[in-house]
């Protein structure tokens, strides 16, 4: 299974449309997931018009999105439970993985998904898989763009990170 990872979208503040190298990557997908801040619905639209699409609310998505994700959930996908955040929660200060971590603690996962700081950031602790795909439309202090891909095989999970310069 081919999953397309994205977080931090904040549109239509940050573009009108999702660029063309996510677009075409995300094509070939059996499943998107969201990690938050899609700001409106028009982020969902534009997505599960190439595949379906399932994600969780950010600390700046309105209450129709929250409603629709929640702020976190466990998804069993493939035979592996991934848990998806945003990152902010249960805040008090934390860092996103810090947030994520603490918002999985004692739950079996095999991987989290969370977003917030627009950092790309991929690891493995205890047996679990950490991945932020970054920002597609807002990079901030980062270099590059980015989103990601995640491979679910029976071999196991593999994420790896989409840079590009334009949107």
């Amino acid at each position: 299974m081919r999953i397309g990872v994205v977080s931090d979208t904040h549109m239509p503040r940050r573009g009108a449309g999702l660029p063309p190298k996510l677009l075409q990557s995300f094509k070939a997908c059996d499943l998107i997931l969201h990690l938050g801040d899609w700001v409106s619905l028009d982020v969902w639209e534009q997505l599960k018009a190439l595949a379906p699409v399932d994600g969780v609310a950010g600390n700046n998505d309105p209450s129709d999105i929250v409603r629709r994700f929640g702020n976190h959930k466990i998804l069993e996908l493939g035979g592996y439970r991934i848990g998806l955040t945003h990152g902010h929660l249960p805040g008090g200060g934390y860092g996103a993985r810090e947030n994520a971590q603490r918002t999985f603690a004692g739950q079996p996962v095999h991987a989290v998904l969370f977003g917030h700081s627009h950092q790309p950031h991929i690891s493995e602790s205890g047996g679990v898989l950490w991945f932020n795909p970054g920002s597609p439309t807002d990079k901030r202090r980062e270099p590059k763009y980015s989103f990601g891909l995640l491979e679910l095989t029976e071999q196991g999970l593999q994420a790896k990170h989409i840079y590009f310069s334009g949107k």
